[in-house]
């Protein structure tokens, strides 16, 4: 069959299929697609048992093959004739306009008149790749605002600004005292989740649970603090003991505030500052999914009272659903298009859609930022939870779908796409980054906080100063871990470590981290009194610790450390003085301990980073570092 398709023999493939209906396959439509036969593409979809919901092992559907053949009138069948979407993405979020664009002039030239867009008017998902988990947003003026959870990392909850919904950049964050963050104690995973933003008589309010380690009677309470500026800096966190996670604070038309919380949608009503309870949780409504309700959000719109939920647990099974009142406290039902948000293929790309929050723009536009998680391999997600965004329209009956009910989207029109992109792939350290007030550039953070001096950012030499844990990376106790967001899954990482003098035992290099349960280390060490280039794999109980032949030679003043990312593989090399030549350490085949599925124990639902850590144990060890670099490639 598929020889007849490849001699466009279109008589040898009826003959075929009269004979041997049962031969058709998707191989046979694809390479149809592929080699772009328009008479053999519609025999096959209008006289073969053939079905067009079929993907090969990238995810790709037959116009994806389509598009590889540039020829339009095939092309143009599969999107009208039989509603193939060319912004539907693969396993990579490829899209058929991404394949086409640039590459197939007359194709794109179509797509442009059926959608009314250039390629460049478009968007993908997620908006904010890694870990970002659990959004909430809020608009004043022409400014978006949007948080996410930070668990025990510190500085807590960034705050992030964007004027076109696409293009996000941390400005602040709701905690950066270190006494205020009360993290010290706390297991990875537990901290400060599922914040949410609001604006009330000139005031940013945010507010998160503060979950705890499971010792009771106390296992969850929630922070409000406020500040005049979206960046701050912020109150110290007020605390309300009233159990349940991921609170919002909702202001009503006649000033009166209110705090929402999980197990489905809890009310209770707040003071005049919002930091204090001053009624009875009621619950307003479970949830229509009746599965793990959580993230309540309420808006009023038109008369009604609508509230979003979050359901189905944060795995495949997430979505976003709502109902609506005509009174806040009154009988909420549910909307008969639910969920408005979930996705339905368990093959594509952007899995585990759910706890929304919706805004409306200047014009009276509306979107929706949810969280989602992308998986490569056997189902790990190692780049945590992301954020992903979606338009919102209403129906007739008054009531909000999503990306009109078909899940998330891989490509999607610009909110504004009349305005200029500023983002850019590479994340350098140095004076173009603005300080957080602890003292971090904006993109980093520690594992639970650091105290004065053991931190040092200097801009004009783009270095950092970190000076030694007295705990190893496997401890809770550990501090002065430096990170990043690993925010792609092929990238480059490398850092310039100056060599200090160690004592037996000391360590310091980079790190892909996810928790103190699992992460590795590669670096430099101290054994036997001379130096020598380690790496260590940290994988629950187990440690795969692996020492270079040789030692350092006692001249070398810096090493140079490589971390070379593809999927779930890492490659780690140095070299020595800046010179020329690497030198191949090991490679890591497969870090899915850096996933949320990589281990079973304790709460895991972060992401993984990438950074710095120094290790001094007994004696004192203060390491500088330099010209970090996190490439995408």
């Amino acid at each position: 069959m598929i020889d007849a398709i490849r001699q466009n023999d279109l008589d040898k493939l009826k003959d075929i299929l009269i004979n041997e209906p049962s031969l058709v396959s998707k191989e046979a439509l694809f390479e149809a697609a592929r080699l772009g036969n328009p008479e053999i593409i519609k025999y096959l979809v209008e006289y073969s048992r053939i079905s067009l919901n079929e993907y090969d092992d990238e995810h790709r559907n037959v116009l994806h093959y389509g598009a590889e053949s540039g020829e339009i009138e095939a092309f143009k069948y599969l999107v009208e004739r039989c509603g193939m979407d060319p912004l539907a993405g693969d396993a990579d979020l490829v899209t058929p306009w991404d394949m086409v664009h640039g590459q197939r002039v007359e194709i794109e030239k179509y797509l442009e008149e059926r959608y009314g867009h250039k390629y460049e008017d478009f968007y993908h998902n997620p908006v904010r790749t890694g870990f970002y988990p659990d959004p909430s947003i809020v608009r004043v003026g022409s400014d978006y605002y949007m948080v996410n959870s930070s668990f025990i990392f510190f500085p807590c909850i960034p705050i992030s600004h964007s004027r076109d919904l696409i293009h996000w950049e941390i400005i602040g964050h709701a905690i950066t005292n270190p006494d205020w963050a009360h993290l010290d104690e706390l297991e990875g995973g537990r901290g400060y989740w599922a914040p949410d933003i609001s604006y009330y008589e000139g005031r940013f309010y945010i507010t998160a649970t503060y979950r705890l380690n499971d010792v009771p009677p106390t296992y969850r309470r929630q922070i409000v603090v406020s500040s005049e500026r979206p960046e701050g800096p912020y109150t110290e966190p007020v605390f309300i003991d009233e159990d349940g996670i991921d609170p919002s604070i909702f202001n009503d038309d006649d000033g009166r505030r209110y705090m929402l919380l999980n197990r489905g949608a809890r009310i209770f009503e707040l003071d005049k500052s919002g930091t204090r309870k001053i009624s009875d949780a009621q619950l307003l409504y479970y949830g229509d999914y009746k599965r793990a309700p959580e993230g309540p959000h309420l808006y009023k719109k038109d008369g009604y009272y609508y509230l979003l939920e979050a359901e189905g647990g944060t795995g495949l099974g997430h979505r976003v659903t709502v109902a609506r009142s005509k009174e806040l406290h009154g009988i909420y039902e549910p909307c008969p298009y639910n969920p408005i948000m979930r996705q339905e293929d368990e093959g594509a790309a952007i899995q585990r859609c759910g706890h929304g929050d919706l805004v409306e723009t200047e014009d009276g536009r509306w979107f929706m930022v949810y969280l989602c998680g992308r998986q490569i391999g056997y189902g790990y997600s190692i780049l945590g939870r992301e954020t992903a965004l979606d338009p919102v329209t209403w129906t007739a009956d008054g009531w909000p779908v999503v990306n009109g009910l078909n899940g998330p989207s891989a490509m999607q029109v610009k909110p504004f796409p009349d305005m200029e992109e500023t983002s850019g792939k590479e994340i350098v350290s140095g004076p173009e980054q603005i300080l957080s007030p602890c003292g971090l550039y904006m993109e980093y953070m520690t594992s639970r906080p650091f105290r004065a001096g053991d931190v040092y950012c200097d801009p004009d030499k783009s270095c950092f100063r970190i000076r030694g844990s007295k705990a190893p990376l496997n401890s809770v106790d550990s501090r002065n871990i430096v990170l990043r967001r690993q925010t792609s899954f092929a990238f480059s990482y490398s850092v310039t470590m100056d060599l200090p003098d160690m004592t037996e035992g000391q360590s310091a290099g980079i790190t892909g981290y996810y928790d103190e349960n699992t992460f590795f280390e590669f670096g430099v060490t101290k054994k036997n009194g001379s130096l020598f280039v380690y790496s260590n794999e940290h994988i629950g109980d187990e440690d795969r610790f692996l020492l270079s032949k040789d030692a350092l030679a006692g001249d070398t003043g810096s090493i140079k450390l490589y971390m070379d990312t593809d999927g779930l593989k890492r490659r780690l090399s140095y070299n020595i003085n800046e010179g020329d030549s690497r030198l191949e350490h090991t490679t890591l085949e497969n870090v899915f301990y850096l996933c949320d599925e990589g281990l079973s124990r304790g709460k895991r639902f972060t992401g993984a980073l990438v950074g710095m850590y120094v290790y001094e144990g007994d004696n004192e060890l203060t390491v500088t570092f330099s010209n970090d670099r996190y490439n995408v490639i």
